[in-house]
């Protein structure tokens, strides 16, 4: 296996002078767990940590290493541990805002090809939430592709309509599967190709990593037996970097709960083309599309041009994008102001 093999292409290729360091070489992030991490090279997987300088000059959570980040490491005991002195800059990646009240940027995975937005036919099928991870990936300028499991669970009348709604929200190819008659799973499997990297996103319980498991072709990961209403239960419990026998890596991730988005007007406005199109008729420049006279995408909601449902998720992913980015830039202003107090403190302490 060569570096190329990981997903270190021409993008990364580039950068790599910049990067380079005597008695290091180049590695991949391929779990994350509390702080400790593992990496991944041509012949080997070890754990690793990151020097105390790297520590220091990290500024943010966000900066800190994350599956799938390529680094720049040193390795003693004989090649059985590492530390990490640089991380490279990330191709493409995917967020979110952290958890509960703290307003921060959460990484999941970084340097993605396709990320697999995966939702039950049953309980967990929810529009809004694939509004969501289609944003994410949009922001992060990752490839989406919607995978529909437990087919076996809903007549092929009701798999039409769950399709046509995805469809009606996104361009993205739609694959929908069943891991227990294997309908779908070749075309899945398809869509793999070696040297890529692949990331699996969606709630608990949706065949995530069965999924894996299959392609592996034996029970690699642990699974837990599904409810009486057909849906599984949280297995995952880290992000991991799997090297697939045909080459191809995918990461699988702990179902979220919370899918805040943080910064992501871009990702919005990917997201909903069409609203971006009609808001260049709208009279005024910075029109919020809520109340203004004159207003293109609301009139387009009013008079069945958009569907009010898809309105009404348009609107609460740009406020909600728009409003904690400005909290985040607050607290990101407040506490540089904070570190400067700190230093000057330690400064005249010297003195």
């Amino acid at each position: 296996m060569k570096l190329r093999d990981l997903g270190f292409d021409e993008w990364f290729e580039v950068h790599s002078p910049e990067f380079c360091q005597e008695g290091c070489s180049f590695a991949r992030i391929s779990a994350v767990d509390r702080g400790s991490y593992l990496i991944r090279d041509e012949s080997k997987e070890v754990p690793a940590e990151l020097t105390g300088k790297l520590s220091y000059q990290i500024e943010s959570p966000i900066n800190l290493p994350c599956v799938g980040d390529w680094v720049t490491a040193q390795y003693y005991d004989n090649d059985t541990a590492a530390v990490i002195h640089r991380v490279f800059p990330r191709k493409t990646f995917l967020r979110r805002k952290t958890a509960g009240e703290n307003i921060d940027y959460q990484m999941i995975a970084a340097n993605i090809d396709i990320a697999y937005i995966v939702q039950s036919c049953h309980f967990d099928f929810n529009p809004h939430r694939l509004d969501r991870y289609l944003v994410m990936a949009a922001d992060g300028r990752v490839e989406p592709i919607a995978i529909l499991t437990k087919t076996d669970l809903i007549s092929p009348d009701e798999l039409d309509q769950k399709i046509a709604v995805i469809r009606s929200v996104t361009k993205a190819k739609v694959i929908a599967l069943s891991n227990i008659t294997g309908i779908g799973f070749d075309e899945f499997r398809q869509t793999l190709s070696p040297g890529k990297t692949y990331c699996l996103l969606g709630s608990s319980g949706v065949g995530k990593t069965t999924l894996i498991n299959r392609l592996m072709g034996r029970e690699a990961f642990n699974t837990k037996a599904v409810s009486g209403t057909g849906e599984g239960t949280h297995t995952t419990s880290r992000r991991h970097l799997i090297v697939l026998s045909q080459g191809a890596m995918l990461i699988d991730t702990p179902g979220m709960r919370e899918l805040g988005i943080v910064g992501a007007g871009e990702g919005v406005n990917i997201g909903f083309e069409e609203f971006v199109a009609l808001s260049a008729k709208c009279r005024y420049a910075n029109c919020s599309h809520e109340h203004e006279p004159g207003c293109a995408v609301r009139a387009a909601a009013e008079n069945g041009e958009l569907s009010e449902d898809r309105y009404s998720s348009y609107i609460k992913l740009k406020k909600e994008s728009e409003y904690y980015e400005m909290s985040y830039l607050d607290k990101r202003k407040k506490d540089k102001a904070f570190g400067r107090f700190v230093k000057s403190a330690k400064k005249q302490i010297r003195d």
